[in-house]
């Protein structure tokens, strides 16, 4: 049960309503935090659910510093009758801003009342701000939806992959279509310049009180309207620390189960306390809960919300960016989540006999990411090809049987990707711009990369190059083992990550060895990743696994030809090349190769490599092809509204 404060003036006690006698009766606990200001005269100002309104009302009645008028709150509705949001409108003369929220004041820096309108849409300047952004059109949605996007990273204010991109970018892009879009995610703060990404982020003055983990814990509000979206960040101590979003360098969190459980029911309470724009959510919201992380939304909205009747008409739709991370810990920190003893079925989970330590082991544990697979009313994964794999045996991770019992409600949905800034004709950290209209000014910027790395300048040597984790995942491994191959060749190697030690040490190494042809980037530079995918020639992605790839994408758009393995969504984005097709005149846009294996990878680099030599125009068609390919996020924010509108055709999860 959470309980509510605005400014630290602001108590919230239980709404009361009329029983069938027709006195006032409290209505209880439903689930949410419960609504009784009280300003800082000590006063009283006591929501009542009154008859005399028809229910479209609700009239607040109290003093304030020996005044005896009241507020009247306008309750929103729908046509079946779901309130979806409040507008706190004071009788005569009377200000509002008794209540301390500032966030009419912040609206207004970015937005004009007229552009308020529809329940807080976003204005026609901040609907360009945000298409411009995230490089989309502006087409309205023919269905407009409250959408809730939970999160633990999103982009620019927190990343440590394509998660972070994929929340920074698709709010904005379906925020521009129409649609209402909150982000809920957790207000970092390391120590770092980063912090001050959240420069612009407001206090909203709210406090809410989440039952979990054996107390009270208080978690409050802050917020930035940009681009459209209410950028929404649940501050508490446990995201004050150094490190990532989940861990440092000793590891991952020790904490992370009881840090991201505050998240979740935060955002849960957030479309039903925060007045953004003068208006809430309300509980016609859709809720897009992302990976496990968020994974504890659906299954709060089934156990503690639905049973009394809150949220009856909101949906959850769970999007997977990776099945591998799952949010399991042992079985007895289930009584931690804040969950009725009866829902533990949810989340329960029990390893096979061959992963358990000893043999005395259970393997009882709970699984976070499972529960929101049981409880979510649609799953999404980030490509088509990610949701076939997440069914079978090798990609399952065990919950293969489970989400193929599931399959009628999962979709793929390929990322877009931001293609203002990915542009190669406009991009400012390359030395030289060109397009699909004419690419002649690549070779220069292959150039200029070749003279940066202090490689011999060579344009007519294959170059290489690899961007990402170093780690297991990404086939690092692979590439290490094939290097002494590939050193024999006339090739350049390129390679910028970070990650795990060995590798990164190993790619020193080959730096010291290969001094005319390989070169190692420790670490993550954007400038640098944008001057590798313009300048090389060939783009490698050896991934054991890859839900979607963005760097593929990236590549494409920039003429540079991926070289990738056949999975998930690296084998639904690149087409393999085909010079036979089309009459002669070619087909694809890359590579793939299958099994994952070294010599398999190391013959398609080579049969890349040749091909760049020998057959300039396959070459170019292979370019033009690649570049003229539409992976923008208003693609992609059409095909989620498709799942926005089945969502709804069906009821919603009940236990």
């Amino acid at each position: 049960m959470a309980s509510l404060q605005i400014s630290g003036s602001v108590n919230f006690e239980p709404l009361v309503g009329l029983n069938r006698t027709g006195h006032f009766r409290p209505i209880g606990s439903l689930g949410f935090s419960r609504f009784r200001p009280r300003f800082s005269s000590g006063r009283p100002l006591l929501l009542l659910r009154s008859s005399s309104f028809s229910g479209d009302k609700i009239i607040a009645s109290g003093e304030s510093k020996g005044d005896d008028k009241g507020f009247i709150t306008e309750a929103q509705r729908d046509g079946s009758g779901s309130v979806l949001g409040f507008q706190l409108s004071p009788p005569g003369d009377q200000e509002i801003s008794k209540t301390n929220i500032t966030h009419q004041e912040e609206k207004k820096e970015a937005v004009n009342e007229t552009e308020m309108a529809d329940f807080g849409v976003p204005g026609n300047r901040a609907v360009e701000k945000g298409a411009e952004k995230v490089g989309v059109t502006i087409n309205k949605a023919e269905v407009i939806n409250n959408l809730v996007f939970v999160t633990s990273e999103a982009a620019p204010y927190s990343k440590t992959g394509g998660l972070g991109d994929v929340c920074g970018s698709l709010p904005i892009a379906l925020a521009v279509r129409g649609h209402r879009v909150m982000v809920v995610s957790p207000r970092y703060q390391n120590g770092t310049a980063a912090d001050g990404n959240y420069a612009r982020a407001k206090d909203l003055g709210v406090r809410v009180t989440v039952q979990c983990f054996g107390g009270s814990q208080e978690v409050s509000f802050y917020h930035e309207y940009r681009d459209g979206v209410d950028w929404v960040f649940v501050d508490h101590q446990s995201y004050h620390r150094p490190g990532n979003p989940y861990g440092d360098s000793k590891g991952a969190f020790g904490d992370n189960q009881f840090r991201f459980t505050l998240l979740c029911h935060a955002a849960c309470e957030a479309p039903l306390v925060l007045p953004l724009g003068g208006f809430t959510y309300g509980e016609k919201s859709l809720f897009l809960v992302n990976d496990w992380h968020a994974g504890l939304v659906p299954i709060l909205l089934a156990a503690k919300y639905r049973p009394y009747g809150v949220y009856k008409d909101a949906r959850s739709i769970l999007i997977i960016h990776n099945l591998a991370h799952q949010g399991v810990e042992p079985a007895a920190t289930y009584s931690n989540l804040g969950l009725p003893s009866e829902w533990y079925g949810a989340v329960g989970w029990v390893f096979p006999t061959w992963a358990r330590t000893h043999a005395l082991d259970t393997g009882e544990a709970v699984n976070v990411l499972k529960g929101a697979i049981v409880t979510s009313d649609r799953i999404i994964t980030v490509s088509q090809g990610y949701a076939w794999e997440i069914t079978t045996v090798e990609g399952g991770y065990g919950l293969q049987d489970l989400l193929s019992s599931r399959k009628s409600v999962i979709n793929g949905i390929t990322n877009g990707i931001n293609v203002d800034e990915w542009d190669p004709s406009t991009d400012e950290h390359i030395p030289f711009h060109y397009s699909v209209d004419d690419f002649s000014d690549k070779v220069k910027c292959k150039m200029a990369l070749q003279k940066e790395l202090g490689l011999p300048i060579r344009p007519e040597c294959p170059m290489i190059g690899f961007i990402g984790r170093l780690d297991y995942q990404k086939g690092i491994d692979l590439i290490q083992t094939a290097g002494p191959d590939l050193m024999v060749d006339d090739i350049q190697f390129v390679m910028l990550g970070s990650g795990d030690p060995k590798f990164e040490s190993w790619m020193r190494s080959m730096e010291e060895t290969y001094r005319d042809k390989f070169r190692g980037w420790v670490g993550f530079n954007v400038p640098i990743s944008h001057r590798i995918t313009a300048g090389c020639d060939i783009l490698l992605m050896p991934s054991r696994f890859e839900p979607c790839g963005l760097n593929q994408l990236y590549a494409m758009r920039y003429g540079t030809i991926p070289v990738v393995h056949g999975t998930g969504g690296l084998r639904d984005t690149v087409e393999n090349f085909n010079p036979y097709a089309e009459g002669g005149a070619g087909a694809g846009t890359g590579w793939v190769f299958s099994p994952l294996s070294k010599d398999s990878m190391v013959s398609a680099l080579r049969l890349a490599a040749a091909t760049y030599r020998e057959y300039k125009e396959s070459w170019e068609g292979l370019m033009r092809r690649g570049m003229s390919r539409n992976y923008s996020w208003e693609n992609a924010a059409v095909q989620y509204e498709q799942v926005f509108q089945w969502v709804f055709m069906d009821p919603p999860y009940i236990k």
